[in-house]
């Protein structure tokens, strides 16, 4: 049950992240957004229907960040659930990157997450209870060219998942990844600029609002990977099986960036 349970989430200021926030808050949860933009998060926040907290938050501050889950569990006693959606991507070529633009992404998108659950796990280890969610991407089991530096950052997201997910287990605590492919959200306002990947797949783009109510969903009912939409899950699946035939048959077909 969602009902009363405090549950914080980052880059909550615009697409599925305040989708999922208003979602909570109809269920009677009380979503906690968190976001870099003052005005943004103010908006968000203004938007939710029922009780919410809001916090101003660059996850790649380790102070601030500990600060706010801080304050946080401060105003409401507790974290229920963490949902680490905040991140972002910039689709270049790995030759022309800059070594600057990985360590953004990296920092955001994987060191992030960690700042926030590391901010937040010792208080749900303590009370034996809690949900953490890691927003990662079918790009952290399937790479595509132009996507080096942002599947490099969702890769090292799955893969924490799956540890902690170890470490934890019978501690009273789950922990799961949502791997979504792309989504119709301002993400791409910055990853594809000039539209061109978006018209390339947008027989393939989920709809934000599906996406949200999959991952309230998953806060009712816990597992370890939700992996959207099926279609693109399963050719990740067998990528992985069987890589070289894969890059021969479907490589031409993942190049749409």
């Amino acid at each position: 049950m969602i009902g009363d349970k405090v549950i914080v989430v980052t880059g909550a200021t615009s697409g599925i992240g305040v989708l999922i926030a208003r979602r909570l808050a109809a269920k009677g949860a009380i979503p906690v957004l968190c976001g870099r933009s003052e005005q943004r998060l103010a908006a968000a926040a203004a938007s939710i229907s029922g009780r919410c907290g809001s916090r101003r938050l660059d996850v790649t501050d380790n102070e601030a960040v500990q600060a706010v889950m801080d304050s946080v569990l401060r105003e409401f006693g507790r974290i229920d659930v963490l949902i680490n959606n905040a991140g972002f991507g910039l689709f270049k070529t790995f030759a022309d990157s800059t070594v600057q633009e990985f360590e953004s992404m990296m920092d955001t998108n994987y060191m992030g997450l960690v700042r926030c659950t590391k901010a937040v796990l010792p208080s749900m280890l303590d009370n034996r209870s809690g949900h953490i969610i890691n927003i990662a991407s079918l790009a952290g089991k399937l790479a595509t060219p132009k996507s080096s530096g942002y599947s490099a950052s969702k890769h090292a997201v799955v893969g924490l998942t799956d540890a902690l997910r170890q470490e934890v287990r019978g501690r009273g605590i789950f922990v799961s990844a949502v791997n979504p492919g792309p989504i119709d959200t301002p993400f791409f306002d910055q990853a594809d600029p000039d539209g061109s990947y978006v018209k390339n797949v947008s027989w393939l783009m989920l709809k934000p609002e599906k996406v949200a109510d999959r991952i309230v969903h998953l806060v009712e009912k816990p597992r370890a990977e939700l992996d959207l939409p099926w279609l693109a899950a399963a050719g990740a699946r067998l990528y992985r099986l069987f890589p070289r035939l894969a890059d021969r048959i479907a490589g031409p077909m993942l190049n749409k960036k």
